[in-house]
């Protein structure tokens, strides 16, 4: 990550990390279940999930492998997993770690996740560098994250969207892009598929402590959105208090080649 970008996420995530290590949305949600199920951990695993926020992957890693390290840029994020998923993850580790530069010896992991983080790197591809660097052959990538429908114009009013919402936004990478990278980085994709989490604009909005101004701007983006971005979205009840949408994400399973 360039400083300027990490030292912006830091700081938008430690002033708003409540909301990210307490909100049970994060813990509780079908996503999360069926992330784990294609990660399809298992008890000899050595684990390790890049950007954990309150820790909820590393939580449902925990009675499933040998051990997993919750890792995040975030010292404030780190400490408010710790201390929620702690007591009941009693083989967890706590790291913090860029995910582009992670300080892990080559071949250390037999399973790594990242769920819900990587739109904030600046470098993607970097990214899965570090994860098929530091997974042993055979290894197993798992990752959720926002996706774009493979239109730049589309891509790019969306992530205006959630750069409004959150600065520290830098772009949601399409499947075909994820799969590319891979595929460059010596990881071979075995499965993808679309999920769809329903969200309040308000909700969503509030938990980045958005002002009224940028709350108003939200929904003149809802509003004024090109057919595609709604149809993508499933935009709803534009311009009232009840305006929703659809939080897309990518579920990928890659594995490390022998």
């Amino acid at each position: 990550m360039s400083q300027d970008q990490k030292a912006h996420s830091q700081a938008r995530f430690s002033k708003y990390v409540a909301g990210y290590a307490k909100d049970d949305v994060f813990f509780k949600s079908d996503d999360l279940a069926r992330l784990v199920q294609i990660a399809d951990p298992q008890p000899e695993m050595l684990a390790l999930d890049i950007g954990t926020g309150g820790g909820a992957v590393a939580l449902r890693l925990s009675p499933l492998v040998k051990s997993v390290v919750a890792s995040d840029y975030t010292p404030a994020m780190l400490e408010a997993a710790r201390q929620r998923i702690a007591p009941d993850a009693p083989n967890a580790l706590f790291s913090g770690a860029d995910a582009e530069n992670l300080p892990f010896a080559d071949a250390s992991f037999d399973l790594i996740t990242c769920r819900i983080a990587a739109h904030h790197f600046p470098d993607p591809f970097r990214f899965v560098q570090e994860v098929s660097r530091c997974l042993k052959p055979g290894g197993v990538f798992a990752l959720q994250d926002l996706t774009n429908p493979p239109d730049d114009k589309a891509a790019a009013y969306i992530d205006a969207f959630e750069r409004l919402r959150d600065p520290s936004h830098g772009k949601m990478v399409p499947e075909y892009e994820w799969r590319g990278m891979c595929a460059d980085a010596g990881l071979t994709v075995e499965s993808t598929e679309i999920q769809r989490r329903r969200t309040t604009m308000l909700d969503w909005a509030t938990r980045q402590g958005c002002d009224e101004a940028t709350i108003m701007h939200l929904k003149v983006m809802m509003a004024q959105a090109p057919a595609l971005v709604r149809e993508w979205l499933d935009i709803c009840c534009v311009g009232s208090d009840e305006a929703a949408f659809d939080h897309v994400y990518l579920l990928m399973r890659a594995v490390k080649n022998l």
